[in-house]
């Protein structure tokens, strides 16, 4: 079976909403959309460059696949950022959506009927292992149903107030095992947490 990690930018209260501009997503009138601009530097690129070197297949909820197919195909051939356009337009692309008709972006393909099966079916078959950014409304359903096998976040030392958050409080009790964590010069911290069955329970007793 192969396995699906989650990449995510998170504020320190857990927003993960327009983390890259205004326009990614105003909705509920959020306000700071753009709020990981100032801390990129090249440590996070480094971070990107690692995790795109590895075989994957992209997730996808709609509002995140859309805005990635308006900008990655249009990356000019000498951009910085041609190291991860290039993956991101080869592999294939796993669409959570209700309209299917217009995929354009190559290798762009739509999960047909309910989502946690569709994507247990993509998770049996063959293949790279799935990788998700962004597309909260899907992860949070994925956390719902247990199928995320690895968290990489980026935690920003912001805290946001207000805004969509990674977890819900419908989240599937999980443990997970820190397998990586690092900071960059501008206090992001580079986390990997692999996921280590269910959460286990205990007690301080007071010794008399």
């Amino acid at each position: 079976m192969r396995k699906l990690t989650v990449s995510a930018f998170v504020s320190l209260d857990g927003v993960i909403q327009s983390p890259g501009g205004p326009r990614e997503d105003p909705g509920g009138d959020f306000r700071l959309g753009g709020w990981i601009v100032p801390y990129a530097d090249e440590a996070i690129g480094q971070y990107l460059q690692d995790l795109l070197s590895q075989p994957f297949e992209l997730l996808l909820g709609r509002r995140t696949y859309d805005i990635f197919a308006a900008y990655w195909p249009r990356v000019p051939p000498d951009s910085h950022s041609r190291s991860i356009a290039d993956p991101f337009n080869r592999v294939p692309k796993h669409v959570a959506t209700h309209r299917s008709g217009d995929l354009d972006w190559q290798n762009s393909h739509a999960l047909t009927g309910n989502l946690v099966d569709a994507i247990r079916v993509l998770k049996r078959q063959d293949g790279a292992n799935l990788l998700t950014f962004g597309s909260g409304d899907m992860v949070r359903q994925l956390l719902v149903a247990g199928l995320v096998d690895e968290l990489r976040l980026l935690i920003y030392p912001v805290m946001l107030g207000r805004g969509k958050r990674l977890f819900g409080d419908d989240a599937l009790a999980s443990a997970f095992t820190l397998a990586h964590a690092t900071s960059t010069p501008r206090g992001v911290l580079i986390t990997r947490y692999m996921r280590n069955g269910e959460v286990r329970t205990g007690t301080f007793e007071e010794v008399d």
